[in-house]
């Protein structure tokens, strides 16, 4: 199985996808390693990035998937994922119920205030209100508030994880 921690700049799915590969064992990757140069810097000079920006990036993200569940690894996986049409090609191919989404949400105050407060990260918070703009909210995911310890949450994603898999 792979755990597509998913959601807006600012709601931790970098911190919780950590937290919850320490927790699992199991290997972590952060789409933001994934981005090309020409994409950090549009989002670092406050540029929003277009599908077309976005599509090779996703397609080395569904690499990164379609690798773990070849060799049978569960992963856990920290990317945006805020449309529909992306969340599909991270999908494309691979078997029904491989891979689950989780949805970490929260206040817009919350997650600008979080955004305010990191200084070693290329995404300013005036890219915020773009993601929020591009976000079509998944209707099949679990959804997690951010206003919660992150133990707290790893915690909600495993029970949520475990009662999907006795319900299969």
């Amino acid at each position: 199985m792979v755990v597509v921690l998913m959601g807006v700049t600012g709601t931790g799915k970098t911190t919780v996808g950590h937290a919850l590969a320490q927790e699992t064992g199991w290997p972590f990757a952060d789409a933001d390693d994934f981005h090309s140069e020409a994409n950090r810097a549009k989002m670092q000079a406050g540029i929003p990035l277009t599908d077309e920006d976005r599509a090779p990036w996703l397609r080395s993200l569904h690499k990164q998937i379609a690798s773990w569940l070849r060799e049978g690894a569960n992963g856990v996986l920290a990317c945006s994922a805020l449309k529909k049409s992306y969340r599909a090609t991270l999908t494309e191919g691979t078997p029904p119920e491989s891979i689950r989404f989780v949805y970490l949400t929260g206040p817009e105050s919350v997650i600008h205030e979080r955004l305010e407060a990191r200084h070693d990260h290329y995404m300013p918070p005036s890219l915020l209100p773009s993601q929020l703009a591009a976000l079509e909210p998944p209707q099949d995911a679990i959804q997690v508030s951010i206003a919660q310890s992150v133990p707290a949450i790893v915690q909600q994603i495993l029970s949520a994880l475990a009662r999907k898999a006795m319900l299969e």
